[in-house]
């Protein structure tokens, strides 16, 4: 079984694309179950977020994962990347550090993974494989947080997005801002508004309590969703970020609300995947309407500030995947040698007790010893004298050499003459 990675991000597939395979709520279980129902999937997890959707399971090969995919949304595979063993935990380590965001460093992403890993095990989807990676997974991000500068100050699409709309015609401490959603990024969304002295704040959430309480942790005013087309005129910015998987906010809505501030315009961020305000809102005069996508643009400065930081936490991801990878394989060596002992312990065991036997039947002493000897000699040597003679037989070198430094001949020892068998030993002695 081989470890696999199959996914697609804001780096290889537009906002259009990715939102067809996001996965949320009950349907990120859903998903997660379907997988595991796969014949050749032994281990899987899903992380699911607005700027990727990635597949990591133990399987026999990674063609299974991407028919999955794309039984869910066909048409992918040109945006698709697959990755397996050493380039996949790589490349976790990368997710989860933050090295592979949108917004270089930002701090969001490793808790999605933790939830990925948490949905994973709460369903029994992973095994040990990938819950020791998971969690070697956690401890690299929080050393290369704590040993580089890439988790400094912080940004998030949340706090881009504000800075955006501190930057455009809307004056934050005169303007009224429409929160739609009250999940973790209106949440931040919410907290950098606040520290910009935004004048009125609306918090819209289809839980009115979730919205309330929102709302009175940051000074706002909290209604509703089925309320949105009442109050959307007010607002001279919107920033939308729920689980919907249909929008929230239609093209007629804001048409309507714009004719009702008399084509006085409004700034929209979609900080959803999938997207919360229909796309035509764009078209519409006077509606200047933001997507993930765009706001990729707008943090290219943050990702220059950040690169020595990258590069060194690249170093220490570099490191890290080795020495697992190395642990792995230690770990398989370990798996064989336990194999191995267990083999000659259960050997043992029988052939000691068949002696036992004849000794209680009053067979000579001499000859149980004999016999006892020669079986388990015979028992625990015919696997790999039958290796070897095959290996003989074609050639394979590689095999000779390996036994030559297991059993290495010793100085002056010459084979002793077999002592005769007991008649009635039922073990065929090896063929040499």
């Amino acid at each position: 079984m081989t470890l696999w990675l199959l996914g697609l991000n804001h780096q290889t597939a537009p906002v259009d694309l990715r939102e067809r395979v996001a996965f949320a709520g009950d349907a990120l279980a859903r998903a997660l179950a379907s997988l595991q129902g796969l014949p050749d999937v032994a281990e899987a997890a899903l992380l699911s977020t607005c700027n990727r959707t990635e597949i990591y399971a133990v399987a026999e090969n990674g063609d299974a994962l991407a028919q999955w995919l794309d039984a869910h949304a066909p048409g992918l595979d040109g945006y698709l990347y697959r990755h397996h063993d050493a380039d996949a935990v790589r490349h976790l380590f990368r997710v989860a550090t933050g090295l592979d965001s949108m917004v270089l460093g930002e701090p969001q992403i490793l808790g999605q993974v933790k939830d990925a890993w948490a949905l994973a095990r709460q369903h029994g989807a992973l095994g040990n494989r990938l819950d020791r990676l998971f969690q070697q997974t956690f401890a690299v991000a929080k050393r290369a947080r704590t040993d580089t500068r890439i988790g400094v100050n912080p940004v998030s699409v949340a706090s881009t997005a504000v800075r955006l709309a501190q930057d455009s015609f809307a004056h934050l401490p005169g303007s009224t801002v429409l929160l739609v959603g009250a999940g973790e990024t209106i949440e931040l969304a919410a907290r950098h508004l606040a520290r910009g002295g935004v004048g009125r704040l609306l918090v819209a959430n289809r839980t009115l309590a979730h919205a309330q309480d929102l709302a009175g942790r940051h000074g706002g005013y909290a209604l509703p969703l089925s309320e949105l087309d009442r109050h959307l005129a007010e607002a001279d910015v919107v920033f939308a970020a729920t689980a919907s998987r249909e929008p929230v906010l239609r093209q007629a809505q804001v048409e309507a609300a714009l004719a009702a501030r008399r084509r006085k315009p409004v700034l929209l961020f979609d900080l959803a995947v999938p997207r919360d305000i229909e796309p035509g809102v764009a078209g519409l005069a006077d509606a200047y309407l933001y997507t993930v996508d765009d706001l990729e643009r707008a943090v290219e400065d943050n990702r220059r500030g950040r690169h020595e930081a990258a590069e060194a936490a690249e170093a220490i991801i570099d490191l890290q995947v080795a020495r697992y990878m190395e642990t792995l394989q230690a770990g398989s060596r370990q798996d064989t040698l336990k194999r191995l002992r267990a083999l000659g312990d259960g050997t043992r065991d029988e052939i000691l007790a068949r002696a036992r036997q004849q000794l209680a039947g009053g067979r000579d002493p001499d000859q149980v010893l004999q016999f006892l000897a020669h079986t388990l000699t015979n028992r625990l040597l015919h696997p790999p004298t039958a290796a070897l003679r095959e290996a003989a037989l074609s050639g394979d070198a590689e095999l000779a050499r390996a036994a030559e430094r297991l059993f290495p001949a010793k100085p002056g020892y010459s084979h002793p003459h077999p002592v005769s068998r007991p008649t009635d030993d039922p073990e065929p002695a090896p063929q040499a």
